[in-house]
């Protein structure tokens, strides 16, 4: 049978199965077109975080390269200081071991020298015996008697052996450490090689003509007295043509005396107030003057960190002189003198040069208040800071104090130099007569000396001594004694020999 429904049936059923294929199909479709997006999501994020790992492993390479070379650097740097304390070291172990090198040989010398004197002791011993018994043998002295002459004849032999073991010990010592020194001072004098002289402070100021002393005094002596009141000087108007004199016993202030009457006879208005006025200016002048000489003394001493009222003190020192040597020039001279010594012998060089530099600021106050300079410039170096062993430096240059610190004997070893060099100082006749007869006089106040004599103009004593009350060993240590006597109660520049002359003659005639 026909049925009409079957087909429509059959068409239904086939658009139903298209539609779930087409579907299905489009499902499909669908589904593969999000796989792809996630892929390309995906493949871009893993691009994105691939080229973040490149970036970041370069900056990674970059900061250990740094690091490295940073650390390279600094292991270099280490290494160079290593190398440089090696050397060091190595340089202090060679001092080190030519000290012991010489420590033995000195030993070794002095082993010598006592087994010498013990060779000596045994022989004096046997020869003390053999007296003993030849006394009792043919003097047929008692024993105690015997022993009493024995031991006065071997003290005699024993004191005239220690005396010249005695003169061979010190003239070898002598010998040595003089030609030492000689060499170190030579050193330091050449390289330094001072320009600086004798020279001698003026306090005569020239006048135009004559007229200019009368406008100087002035009415009823007003004009001077009101000079002499500001100035804190003496004026002195005398016979001597075209000059007067200003006398003061500050050269600072005479200085500035010198300068304000300079410049009111070069004006030509001299009256009260004016004075006043021009001592005032010139005053300010001068300290200006004295601060920039402070400061370029400094300077060329090489000595850094002072106090300013330190170098302001210092430049007081430029009006300042001793046996006609400028005390300015002289500071900075010590200074480079006590530098060199100290390299030499291995000391402390900044505290030399500066102890050298600030010994004598003593001398820029010692005018206005009590006391010795070495005294009142310690005490002011203290006041300011300056370094113990500087201030040690200054108060004991002239023994007033113990010398501390090798630095401080440096600096008197210095300070001598400059002052005995040739032409470093003047002194005037009656001062150098005064002082031979003082050496002198010193000389023959110990007991058993007989003549002496100050030779070489003062650098030499020579003492004559009676052989009947000195003997060899009385005559060393006298020589001692009055060394030690002049350096307590004389103040000299340079160094004094004291030399003991002990001569014994023997005179008979032929009949």
């Amino acid at each position: 049978m026909n049925n009409p429904l079957i087909p429509l049936v059959l068409t239904g059923l086939l658009a139903l199965v298209v539609g779930v294929v087409i579907g299905y199909l489009v499902k499909r479709y669908q589904e593969e077109q999000v796989r792809k997006q996630q892929e390309g999501r995906a493949k871009g994020i893993i691009e994105e975080a691939q080229a973040r790992a490149k970036t970041v492993e370069v900056e990674a390479r970059d900061k250990a390269l740094k690091i490295v070379q940073e650390a390279e650097k600094d292991i270099n740097q280490r290494r160079t200081d290593l190398n440089r304390d090696f050397e060091r070291l190595d340089r202090r172990r060679s001092e080190l071991d030519g000290r012991v090198e010489r420590l033995e040989q000195r030993e070794q010398t002095l082993n010598k020298r006592q087994s010498t004197v013990d060779k000596r002791a045994n022989e004096i011993e046997k020869l003390y015996e053999d007296q003993l018994a030849k006394l009792q043998q043919v003097a047929e002295l008692p024993k105690e008697e015997a022993r009493q002459l024995l031991l006065s004849e071997v003290e005699k032999e024993a004191r005239g052996d220690m005396a010249r073991i005695i003169r061979q010990i010190e003239a070898e010592a002598r010998e040595e450490g003089e030609k030492r020194a000689r060499k170190l001072i030579a050193e330091a004098i050449q390289r330094v090689a001072s320009e600086h002289v004798s020279e001698v402070t003026s306090s005569v100021v020239p006048l135009p003509n004559e007229e200019m002393k009368g406008r100087i005094v002035g009415r009823n002596g007003r004009n001077i007295r009101a000079f002499e009141q500001a100035a804190g000087v003496d004026v002195i108007v005398d016979d001597t043509p075209e000059a007067v004199t200003i006398s003061c016993f500050d050269s600072v202030r005479r200085e500035i005396a010198r300068r304000a009457l300079t410049r009111l006879t070069v004006d030509g208005r001299i009256h009260p107030a004016y004075i006043e006025k021009i001592i005032e200016d010139e005053t300010k002048a001068v300290e200006k003057i004295m601060a920039e000489a402070g400061e370029q003394a400094a300077f060329d001493a090489g000595v850094a960190g002072l106090h300013p009222e330190i170098l302001r003190m210092m430049g007081r020192l430029k009006f300042r002189t001793s046996y006609g040597q400028n005390q300015l020039a002289h500071a900075v001279e010590v200074s480079k003198l006590a530098g060199i010594l100290a390299a030499e012998l291995g000391a402390n060089v900044e505290l030399s040069k500066a102890g050298g530099f600030l010994h004598d600021i003593g001398k820029a106050m010692d005018h206005n208040q009590e006391g010795t300079h070495a005294g009142l410039g310690a005490e002011f170096c203290k006041r300011y800071g300056v370094h113990p062993s500087v201030v040690n430096a200054v108060a004991s240059h002239h023994h007033e104090v113990d010398q501390e610190t090798v630095e401080a004997v440096i600096t008197e070893a210095a300070d001598a130099i400059s002052g005995a060099r040739p032409g470093a100082r003047r002194e005037d006749l009656e001062a150098y007569i005064k002082r031979i007869r003082t050496l002198e006089e010193m000389a023959n106040s110990f007991e058993g000396v007989s003549q002496s004599y100050a030779i070489q103009a003062g650098r030499e004593v020579r003492i004559i001594v009676r052989p009947e009350d000195i003997d060899d060993l009385a005559a060393a240590r006298l020589a001692r004694d009055v060394a030690k006597k002049i350096e307590e109660t004389m103040q000299y520049p340079g160094q004094i020999r004291v030399t003991v002359i002990r001569e014994t003659r023997a005179v008979d005639y032929a009949k």
